[in-house]
């Protein structure tokens, strides 16, 4: 582990920890002192996730959890809060990237698409926002970030739903820090452009895979590392400065 404590102390809460981003999130978190509950469907890529953590002299705990199931995942807050008392950092970052022409009519992948991405991201909200309120009433540093995508503000062919899932998601970022700011909890949303993940690794559809193919050829992707330290930078903070829209894009990416 670095030496870098400045989430000493801090609970942290991160979704679709299995892979990505959240799994170098998760990482980063632990190395700067927090406790991390890392969360996914994914159960032994978790346990291995924490292995690393502790075998770096950092505290983790893996739990399984379906974002699509309202039951399962207010058990995983239940379980956070026996094992950690209550969360103080929530990282909302499970989802999923299905793109396709509309005109295929691929229901199935776009109801998938709603329902991990807007209906996922808001039963996470639903099992958490009690111990983040809990927290702050505490006098703890306090912060709720969702993982949107560049997808919400550009437009790109054949990610018109994954695109308006994640324009939800930002949407809802802006109008839950109304509500939660007063309270004294920071609300933020990270909008990467490209990341080399495993998402891309999801795609079915030819034209889809062509377009990233090509995006490939023209610009070097952001790593899941980069988009995790911006993270890192936000939940630093002072505790009264609230940085509420990132935006973070490869440098070659118009």
């Amino acid at each position: 582990m670095t030496n870098n404590t400045t989430l000493a102390g801090r609970v942290a809460v991160v979704t679709g920890a299995s892979s990505g981003i959240g799994r170098a999130s998760a990482l980063l978190l632990a190395s700067r002192g927090a406790r991390v509950a890392v969360l996914a469907r994914r159960k032994e890529a978790l346990d291995q996730l924490v292995a690393d953590i502790r075998g770096a002299g950092g505290e983790a705990i893996a739990i399984g959890v379906d974002v699509t199931d309202q039951a399962s995942v207010d058990a995983a807050a239940a379980e956070v809060a026996a094992a950690y008392g209550r969360t103080d950092l929530l990282f909302n970052n499970a989802g999923v990237m299905l793109p396709g022409a509309i005109e295929e009519r691929r229901l199935a992948e776009w109801e998938q698409q709603i329902d991990l991405n807007v209906t996922g991201v808001m039963r996470v909200i639903h099992a958490f926002v009690p111990q983040l309120v809990k927290a702050s009433a505490e006098g703890a540093t306090v912060d709720l970030i969702n993982t949107s995508s560049i997808a919400a503000q550009y437009l790109f062919p054949y990610f018109a739903t994954y695109s308006a899932t994640k324009a939800y998601v930002s949407h809802l970022t802006r109008h839950m820090r109304i509500e939660l700011g007063p309270k004294n909890i920071r609300v933020a949303m990270i909008e990467p452009g490209i990341v080399a993940t495993e998402l891309q690794g999801h795609v079915t559809f030819q034209g889809a895979k062509d377009w990233l193919a090509g995006a490939a050829q023209t610009m070097e992707f952001l790593q899941p590392e980069n988009v995790a330290e911006v993270l890192g930078f936000l939940v630093s903070l002072p505790k009264h400065v609230n940085l509420q829209q990132v935006v973070v894009m490869p440098t070659q990416q118009g």
